[in-house]
């Protein structure tokens, strides 16, 4: 299993919305950026993710996994944009926000540290223990 983190605006699609899609789960639609689309190449059935509400919130919120492979993109007819389908697992039980991911210097190599813009990015093991340690959660 391979662990990534989905951000999303929570004006445009958030975490309450995620979980009101249920087993069925929706589509990650939208990404517009090469690196992120092939992130999302990479994603396996079963691979879990974090729920990242960005703009003023910034924080883990929730965690998702995977529950369809990537496929042509629901939202163009372009054939270069592809998503992977999602589904909510668990909300985490205290947001961990991204000031407290740059103070913890055993996240200071985390993609979300060094490229905060981009929308769908790796998450590595240990990352996601620490993450999950300081919300408080398991998974």
């Amino acid at each position: 299993m391979r662990y990534w983190l989905f951000k999303s605006e929570p004006s445009t699609w958030s975490w309450d919305q995620q979980v009101a899609k249920g087993e069925a789960g929706e589509e990650w639609d939208g990404v517009r950026n090469y690196q992120a689309r092939n992130f999302m190449r990479e994603m396996a059935v079963g691979d879990r993710g974090f729920f990242y509400h960005s703009q003023k919130e910034k924080s883990v919120v929730g965690i998702v996994e995977v529950c369809a492979e990537a496929h042509q993109d629901s939202t163009t007819d372009d054939a270069r944009w592809e998503c992977v389908d999602i589904k909510a697992v668990a909300p985490v039980k205290k947001p961990v926000t991204l000031d407290m991911i740059k103070a913890d210097p055993r996240l200071a190599d985390m993609v979300l540290v060094k490229n905060s813009r981009l929308s769908v990015q790796p998450v590595t093991e240990d990352e996601w223990a620490i993450i999950l340690e300081l919300g408080g959660s398991q998974s």
